[in-house]
This record gives structure tokens, C-alpha cells and sequence, in this order.
């Protein structure tokens, strides 16, 4: 199937230029490709990760794609999405930034030589001032400038004349690597749409109108019930382990709305179409089974972590699931435990009811004493109903953590502190 047509039925396309000739020229070749992200932070979130899924899947068809990492750009701002001025970042926070998200495109990527990763720093920071105004600066009408959508959101409140010049900036990007690696189509979000035609209207003044370059953005993603895609009440799913562990990754799409799920498949997976079509069959028919979203939650977390992070996260959500804790190790505890309420504990030894009130699991002694005797109490997957039990911390998970369990579904994590 032509890529466009599977993007199509994917629903995973919001606009684009010149639809008849781009389907042609796919068939015709293999194309190069690009899609930029800026190093505002150390790790991109799941609401980054849209595009890149379409430039994998150009991958996968034989295309040639460039990950551009916006070194020089991330110095400046994206205006998009924002109602105030970003906040400068150092040069040193930039490289950092820079290193960690070109980390994160190896890995979803791989090594493949069908890839060419870029960083805008290399082109713009040798440009000087009088260059930019002369070169570049007079292509661009300021009439039509403020009248991108990225811009014209923030005339009311101001836009500096630094975050005004970002569009011109993704402009030259586009234009210098159309010039020096034939990249002919720019992928990027909805809110991009203005930058990209920007970059293609640079493209055919200095290049020539005869220039084959497209644009293509991807939909706004919004939940079912209007919200936006990828956030929780705890902040936004990273794609970076450190920040959102496999398990709470996995556990993210294991819980998505029926409405909502097929949708996901269609954008973050790369099953067939048949696949798709049968699990969404059975959402209509056997919802309860939740199908779905496991092969959703199982197809996302190994294309992102890989297949050891993903049984990991099996393996947690199958231990709380039937309580038999036990079978997890301390990393696996800190996982699925790191959202629940945390206490803090010695190591020193300490009876159950003792450690119960002095962490203000229980409100008094007298309560404490009601639950453990009522089997109401749990340490480490145990039920306990001796009065007289001792929780010895050295005893699971390496010494660092007890997990207490009150009633059938409040968990404690409590952590050693010495």
C-alpha cells in the first residue's frame, strides 16, 4: 500500500500540499524526509512521539528519514502552543537537552543507515546578522508572517521579535536540507502547518518554483471527552524511564477509554489493518476482555523501552494484580509502587503496630491493633494478625523497601531511610 494511502486510513494525516504529486513521487522513489524537534527538555513525552511514528513508518516503507534535533532553534522558541515568552535556556542546558533527545531517536530508530540524524546548530550559528536580514530576512512579508496562526494566537499579549524570527528560522532549515540532501517533505503537528508552508515558500523563491517540496501535518490528538492527549493528573507519560517507568508507561495505555483505543492503534502501532480491525471488533463485542488496550499497552512499551521493559511491566501488574508481591524484586517494587502513598522507615526493626502509628498508616494504637487482629493489615504480601509481629525491613527487596497493604486495595511504600 502507498504510504500516503496508509497514513490516510490511518487518520493520522491533517493537512498537506499537493496530495496527488506526493502519492506519485513515493511510488516513484524512495524520498528523504524530516521532522524537528527542539531540546526544551531532556526527554520528549508521548505527545512528541505522534510525528515521529509517521517518519517510522516512512522508514519502514523505504524512505530516508532526518531527525532533526533544533540545537540552534532550542536556543530561541518555539511561540507554538504558548500564551507567554519561554524562558531562556543556557548553552550548556541546550547541549545537555541535545545529547539526551538524540539518545531517545536512537533507540526508537535504531541504527539502520536508512537515517540521517541533523542538528540545526551545525547551519545557523553561521549565519551572521547581516546574512539572516539580506539572505534570508527579505523573503519573508511581514503582512504574511503575522498572519500564521502560531503568531497571530499572540498578538494580544505580545510576541518578542525573537520568537517572531522562529519561523524563518524552520524556513532555512528546511531550505538547507532540501539543497543539500534532496529531503523533499516536512512532517510535523498541526501547529506547524504555518512554519512548514513558510519553509516551502522560501524553498521555491531561492531554489526556483519548479522545487519539489512538501508539507504534512498530523491531527491534533484529543481524547474522547475533549481533553488533551497525553497528559494525567500526575503531568505528562515521558518516553524517558527515568521520568515515567516502563510499568507506569504501560499501565497508561493499558487504561484507555474503549472509545479512544482504536484510534491509538492506528497511530502508535504498526499492526495491519486486519489486526486493528479484529481488535476493534472485539472491543464492540467482548469490551470487557480489554484486548485492545493490552495489545496496545504491549505494542507501544516495546517500541519505545523493548522487550525486556515490557515483561517488566507484565510481571508488575500481574504481582499487584493477585497480591503475591513477592515475586518482584526492589526496582520492580520502586516501579509499581512509586505513585502509591510513601512512608518513611529505619531499618531498625519494629513491631507492627509501633511502626503502623508512627507512620500514620493508623490514626491510634487502638485502631491499628483492630486491623492487624482483623486481618486487615498486610506486610510484603503477607496477611499478619499477630499483635506481636515485628517488620524486619532487611528481610525483602534488598533492604529497601516494606510494602503494606490496608485493606483490599490501599498500598503504603514504605521507604528505609538508613
Amino acid at each position: 500500500m502507498n504510504i500516503i494511502d496508509e497514513l490516510t486510513w490511518r487518520d493520522a494525516i491533517n493537512q498537506q500540499t499537493n496530495e496527488e504529486r506526493l502519492r506519485e513521487l513515493v511510488e516513484e522513489k524512495s524520498i528523504s524526509l524530516y521532522c524537528g524537534v527542539d531540546p526544551t527538555g531532556d526527554s520528549m513525552h508521548i505527545g512528541h512521539l505522534i510525528p515521529f511514528m509517521m517518519m517510522k513508518r516512512f522508514q519502514l516503507a523505504g524512505h530516508h528519514p532526518y531527525i532533526l534535533i533544533g540545537g540552534g532553534t532550542g536556543t530561541i522558541g518555539d511561540p507554538s502552543g504558548r500564551i507567554t515568552e519561554r524562558v531562556l535556556q543556557t548553552m550548556e542546558q541546550v547541549q545537555h537537552n541535545v545529547d539526551a533527545l538524540s539518545n531517545q531517536m536512537r533507540k526508537l530508530f535504531g541504527k539502520d543507515a536508512n537515517i540521517t540524524f541533523v542538528n540545526n546548530y551545525d547551519w545557523l550559528s553561521k549565519i551572521s546578522l547581516l546574512e539572516f536580514l539580506r539572505d534570508y530576512g527579505k523573503n519573508f512579508n511581514i503582512n504574511t508572517m503575522l498572519a500564521k496562526d502560531i503568531v497571530a494566537s499572540r498578538l494580544e499579549v505580545g510576541i518578542s521579535f525573537t520568537e517572531f524570527t522562529y519561523q524563518i528560522l524552520q524556513s532555512i532549515d528546511f531550505l538547507h536540507l532540501h539543497k543539500t540532501y534532496d529531503v523533499q517533505l516536512q512532517i510535523g503537528g498541526a501547529d506547524q502547518w504555518g512554519n512548514i508552508t513558510a519553509g516551502l515558500d522560501l524553498i521555491r523563491k531561492l531554489v526556483g518554483p519548479e522545487a519539489e517540496a512538501f508539507g504534512l501535518t498530523i491531527p491534533l490528538m484529543l481524547k474522547a471527552d475533549g481533553t488533551k492527549f497525553g497528559k494525567t493528573a500526575g503531568g505528562a507519560i515521558w518516553l524517558d524511564p527515568e521520568k515515567t517507568s516502563p510499568y507506569e508507561f504501560y499501565q497508561f495505555w493499558l487504561n484507555q477509554d474503549d472509545r479512544d483505543v482504536v484510534k491509538y492503534l492506528k497511530f502508535f502501532t504498526f499492526l495491519t489493518q486486519d489486526e486493528i480491525n479484529e481488535l476493534a471488533q472485539k472491543v464492540e463485542t467482548e469490551p470487557e476482555k480489554r484486548e485492545a488496550q493490552r495489545r496496545l499497552a504491549e505494542e507501544v512499551t516495546r517500541f519505545v523501552h523493548s522487550e525486556e521493559a515490557l515483561q517488566e511491566a507484565q510481571r508488575i501488574t500481574a504481582a499487584l494484580f493477585s497480591g503475591n508481591i513477592k515475586e518482584l524484586n526492589a526496582t520492580e517494587i520502586a516501579q509499581g509502587f512509586g505513585n502509591m502513598p510513601n512512608v518513611e522507615i529505619s531499618s531498625t526493626p519494629e513491631n507492627i503496630v509501633e511502626l503502623l502509628v508512627a507512620t500514620k498508616i493508623e490514626p491510634s494504637k487502638r485502631q491499628a491493633r483492630e486491623d492487624v487482629k482483623n486481618g486487615a493489615i498486610s506486610i510484603n504480601g503477607e496477611r499478619i494478625t499477630d499483635l506481636d509481629f515485628v517488620i524486619d525491613p532487611s528481610e525483602e527487596f534488598d533492604g529497601k523497601f516494606v510494602v503494606i497493604r490496608k485493606g483490599k486495595k490501599r498500598y503504603f511504600l514504605a521507604k528505609v531511610i538508613d
